[in-house]
């Protein structure tokens, strides 16, 4: 089975563990120190999020500003529609900020936010009985 890291620059990796543990998730310590945090998002699924001097290390040229452009889309799924609402509600009150208005569309239900560092997360539940097949 194959992992998926997610590497993000932030600002303050204390602030990151804060706000990624308030929705939920988890941080493994052993890939963690004062630079790097190994956020859990579920197993197999990692975000890393790094101060832009240990982002710096792995990439070649400018590091973008999350808060100026939208370098990047992260989509989680949902359980339920009360578990969009919940993250949603949870990232805003942790230093999370609106991004776009939730969408309903009936069989899907979708909102968004941003991190404190400005990345954009998307939440979605989609109604199983609509993508069956």
């Amino acid at each position: 089975m194959r992992s998926i890291f997610i590497n993000l620059p932030v600002e303050d990796v204390t602030v990151s563990r804060s706000f990624f543990t308030a929705l939920g998730f988890t941080i493994n310590e052993q890939f963690s120190d004062e630079n790097t945090a190994c956020v859990v998002v579920e197993e197999n699924i990692y975000a890393m999020v790094m101060t832009p001097t240990r982002f710096a290390d792995f990439v070649e040229g400018e590091i973008a500003d999350a808060r100026k452009s939208t370098e990047v889309l992260l989509a989680l799924s949902a359980d339920s529609r009360e578990d969009v609402d919940r993250m949603r509600a949870t990232a805003l009150a942790h230093g999370g900020s609106e991004w776009k208005p939730n969408q309903d569309h009936g069989f899907m239900y979708g909102a968004s936010f941003a991190d404190p560092d400005g990345h954009v997360w998307e939440v979605v539940w989609m109604d199983p009985a609509a993508v069956g097949g």
